[in-house]
């Protein structure tokens, strides 16, 4: 995970914490860093103004002394219910840990009564998740994509074979269950499609991409769509 993407998130768990704030092991446990990494990213935060407190000994932790909130939702109880299970249905999704940041956020901001009512109405949707890839592949796959340089990955094909290649991210795409980046392939010098359950280790460079576009991957099946809202 990017460190801005952590610290934001850092912010979001102790916003959730709430007054029981919340250990720097258990965020270090979390975020796959150590204490020490923590503790300088909860510096930063508080050099950048959040309102932290912290408390020494047995029971301790860190939290935030005031919680920023969103302006209020007009958002039913059944729509943050489908929008809890779309997230929670897909772990494997790129930026699933952020969709997930997001929706905590729209579920603090509801009226308390609608929020009741939306969680027992999930209590009565259940879903049986597919494994999410490592975070550290996931968050480099994600950080690439987004600032368009290329990442080196660590694949192994279907027959077994590893092989490490440089790749310059194009699309994510989901099919037949599985995630899969498609890229341009600097080994192969040709579009790819590596599934992302089969990249074993993934660092973003400080390569710059080329410009490839969707359109040289092809034409998408007629039932592909990007994750657009509603057209207009």
């Amino acid at each position: 995970m990017k460190r801005t993407e952590r610290l934001h998130a850092i912010s979001e768990m102790l916003r959730r914490q709430g007054s029981r704030g919340c250990t720097a092991e258990r965020m270090a446990a979390e975020f796959d860093v150590s204490v020490r990494t923590i503790k300088r990213d909860l510096a930063s935060l508080e050099r950048g103004g959040a309102p932290l407190w912290s408390r020494p000994g047995p029971g301790g932790g860190y939290g935030l002394t005031e919680m920023a909130s969103l302006r209020p939702v007009s958002l039913s109880p059944a729509q943050a219910v489908a929008l809890l299970a779309a997230v929670s249905a897909a772990p494997d999704a790129p930026y699933s840990d952020l969709a997930s940041a997001g929706m905590q956020k729209i579920l603090d901001v509801l009226d308390p009564d609608a929020r009741d009512r939306a969680r027992r109405l999930a209590d009565r949707v259940w879903v049986d998740a597919p494994p999410a890839p490592r975070r550290a592949v996931r968050s480099a796959l994600e950080q690439a994509m987004t600032e368009q340089r290329v990442v080196r990955i660590r694949y192994t094909s279907a027959d077994g074979t590893s092989t490490s290649r440089d790749v310059e991210p194009v699309v994510f795409a989901s099919t037949g269950g599985q995630w899969h980046l498609i890229g341009w392939c600097r080994m192969r010098d040709a579009m790819r499609w590596f599934t992302v359950a089969r990249i074993e280790q993934a660092r973003v460079t400080a390569i710059a991409c080329t410009g490839h576009t969707v359109d040289e991957i092809g034409v998408p099946p007629a039932s592909a769509r990007p994750v657009h809202g509603r057209d207009d």
